[in-house]
């Protein structure tokens, strides 16, 4: 296997610019994330506590072994959206480890609205969701919530992909053979009820939690009957009357006990040992940032990001002298074979057949695959169309969609229009996704948009003076529509991917999904290797 080597000079005047322009970047990720993971506005917060409430990460840190990682998801969902008001749209999801079995928990933030799911937060739950039936991982569950958030019921409650869509999965993961535990801390009300009692085991905390179709308000409404919470849906009567419950927990700490247990006896394995030792990246992947261009529009060749994520620099490049926009290649990451895709500029007809190859091949040779998009798009122009782009595309895309192998996902710079598509976006469900702070997403360029929406103008002639004016309009109405769409914020903002991190991070982050989605069985199903 090849060694690459880095032509990079760190300490050079072009890598401190682009040091120091990447810092600052992720500093302002850094500090959004933080904002959004401390919860509510303090008042809840405090609201919270005086209740003798853990907050829901300290419920995470006490459920997840000792020293292990927990894998937070869309940190940022709901980002600048509803007035700030919903941090991390109110809910905590993410892969733990408990009992050296990795496990999807999806965890209610009652300081955000008291746990009331927005449009973001169904979104959130149910991407979690879908992640434990891909990668067969059980579900925890740690309810605190309100049901869905009123003034937003029709964003949330009567869609394909609304709330009646989670319950719909949960039962179809459990028939599946997948374990579903859920310990309800507090509140649990209306649709909500349905998450512990679609679940195999569920425990209540004395005192603060409950469990009921309708609350106290509604039941006065609908029937005339006044009941307190307590009474109607408590910890006490749904384990000892109802039969809701299966146990009855003296405080948080109890419940997080016996939720661990629960997970112990489940009598389940999850080897995620890597077939090789990891190694160490020739360079340090601090140096990332450094090697991003902190122009946009200034190219870097993708080998230098694999150098400072990749094991030991070892690259079995794939037609290294045909197809060169677009870098394909076999390595390790944390001792984890991969097939790495990474675009060095537009995807011309040689470089989407070279995918489709390379593609079908890992597929064969059952080598999971991770796509680094950083890609304007396509080519076009009468040369490239003359050349067959149009069909040619279409079979990486193709080769790329009907792949079994499990597929991530990684925007590191633009990813524009079809190139999105061919590079294994957010359409083609990647088992994870994931994006810099650098990144963009969009149809096309601002650039290109402006220039489309300004010659169409054009062509419609009319007063000097009037065009004049509408040409500057739109050009100004395009380029802010662009810059703010294609923000990284805007897309993580609204689940387009699972959550933004930081370059330095990437090495680890995907050597943890390389453990889970490495340890799924083999379906046992490939397709052929088909020479383009």
């Amino acid at each position: 296997m090849a060694e690459l080597t880095s032509a990079v000079l760190a300490g050079s005047e072009t890598f401190t610019g682009n040091h120091d322009a990447q810092t600052a970047r992720v500093e302002t990720l850094r500090a959004r994330i933080a904002a959004a993971t401390g919860g509510g506005r303090p008042d809840m917060v405090e609201r919270h506590r005086s209740r003798g409430k853990l907050l829901v990460r300290e419920r995470i840190d006490l459920l997840v072994d000792p020293g292990t990682a927990f894998m937070e998801l869309s940190s940022l969902a709901a980002h600048g959206q509803y007035g700030g008001d919903v941090p991390g749209a109110g809910i905590v999801t993410g892969i733990g480890i408990v009992h050296s079995l990795p496990c999807v928990i999806i965890a209610n933030d009652a300081t955000v609205k008291g746990g009331s799911f927005y449009h973001e937060t169904v979104k959130k739950h149910i991407r979690a969701q879908e992640i434990a039936a891909e990668n067969r991982l059980p579900c925890l569950y740690l309810v605190d919530c309100g049901g869905a958030y009123l003034p937003e019921q029709d964003r949330v409650f009567p869609d394909a992909r609304h709330f009646g869509n989670s319950f719909y999965r949960q039962t179809n993961m459990s028939a599946s053979g997948l374990p579903q535990i859920s310990a309800v801390f507090g509140g649990c009300t209306a649709g909500g009820a349905y998450i512990p009692a679609l679940s195999d085991e569920v425990i209540m905390v004395r005192d603060n939690a409950r469990i009921h179709l309708g609350g106290p308000s509604i039941v006065k409404v609908a029937i005339n009957e006044e009941v307190d919470g307590e009474t109607l849906g408590g910890a006490e009567m749904h384990t000892r009357v109802s039969g809701v419950s299966d146990h009855l927990a003296e405080d948080e700490y109890h419940a997080l006990a016996l939720m661990r247990d629960i997970v112990a006896n489940l009598g389940l394995k999850r080897p995620m040992a890597p077939d090789a030792p990891a190694a160490a990246p020739l360079n340090d992947p601090k140096e990332l940032l450094g090697v991003i261009s902190a122009d946009r529009k200034q190219p870097y060749d993708v080998r230098e990001l694999l150098l400072r994520m990749i094991d030991a620099g070892e690259f079995r490049e794939f037609k290294p002298n045909w197809g060169e926009t677009l870098v394909c290649g076999t390595a390790r990451i944390h001792g984890y074979r991969v097939g790495i895709l990474g675009n060095n500029g537009a995807l011309l007809s040689d470089s989407s057949l070279k995918g489709a190859q390379f593609v079908s091949m890992c597929d064969q040779r059952s080598i999971p695959l991770l796509f680094l998009h950083n890609i304007s798009g396509f080519m076009v122009g009468t040369e490239a169309e003359r050349g067959g782009i149009a069909k040619d595309s279409a079979k990486l895309v193709y080769a790329m969609s009907v792949a079994k192998v499990p597929r991530l996902s990684v925007i590191v710079g633009g990813s524009y229009g079809a190139g999105n598509y061919g590079m294994c976006g957010r359409g083609f469900a990647p088992r994870f996704l994931f994006a810099w702070p650098t990144a963009e997403l969009a149809t096309m360029s601002a650039d290109i948009a402006s220039n489309v929406m300004l010659e169409l103008r054009r062509a419609k002639g009319g007063d000097p003076a009037k065009v004049q004016a509408d040409l500057e309009r739109i050009e100004a109405e395009v380029r802010a529509q662009y810059a703010k769409q294609s923000d990284p914020y805007y897309a993580t903002s609204r689940l387009w991917d699972d959550g933004l991190i930081e370059p330095g991070q990437t090495r680890d982050i995907l050597g943890l999904c390389l453990a889970i989605v490495t340890s799924v069985p083999d379906s046992g199903r490939h397709t052929p290797v088909f020479r383009m």
